[in-house]
């Protein structure tokens, strides 16, 4: 068993170091992780320096129970993303993962942008995830569009079968938790189900990936 495990990583470790693409988009996420962070960064050094991020009114927030568990929707994102790798390899989807590397990178270069243009400050009550990442809890600004529901949502739309049902019911519980934690604004995580579905059919339309 341990040798068919070995060997069918080695099989798919091959499929991408021989497409070019990989490399290309493997480095385009990497730029997108550092512009993600670097955005978030600036947001903290605009609080540093005293100017205060505006905090809005929500139709749907302002009408729900609060709950403390943001440290469920921190688990489940990280649960979703160790499912998503699981069905890469059970499914040998190794040509297929430039494409999800482009798709990842275009999300949090969008998201980067976005939460520069317009800064918003954390809903109300929100105080910072309770969860596994608090270590970079200074950094949990910018809230749109929600990461956690993009990228869960695309875990959800880049699978099939079995686990694309599975990875919905994650995406909602998710979304959910979001909700009553107050960890992210109401349009902030729909529009992360948008532009996540966006930038997938942009993506397979105009990108070549093999």
């Amino acid at each position: 068993m341990e040798k068919d495990i070995t060997s069918e990583l080695k099989r798919g470790l091959n499929i991408l170091f021989k497409n070019k693409y990989f490399y290309i988009y493997l480095a385009l996420f990497i730029l997108s992780l550092m512009a993600n962070y670097a955005a978030q960064a600036y947001l903290y050094s605009l609080q540093n320096k005293g100017q205060t991020l505006p905090v809005l009114s929500d139709l749907i927030l302002d009408n729900i129970p609060y709950y403390n568990i943001s440290w469920l929707y921190d688990v489940l994102t990280m649960a979703s993303f160790l499912l998503f790798l699981f069905y890469v390899y059970k499914n040998s989807k190794y040509d297929e993962v430039p494409f999800y590397l482009l798709i990842f990178s275009l999300f949090y270069f969008l998201r980067s942008i976005f939460i520069v243009l317009t800064p918003i400050g954390n809903p109300a009550d929100f105080f910072g995830t309770n969860g596994p990442f608090k270590g970079f809890a200074k950094y949990e600004l910018g809230v749109y569009p929600s990461g956690h529901t993009g990228f869960v949502f695309l875990y959800f739309i880049l699978s099939k079968g079995k686990m694309r049902i599975l990875l919905g019911l994650i995406a909602l519980l998710v979304i959910l938790s979001l909700f009553l934690s107050r960890g992210h604004y109401s349009i902030d995580i729909l529009s992360g189900i948008l532009f996540a579905y966006a930038i997938y059919s942009f993506g397979k339309k105009y990108f070549k990936t093999q």
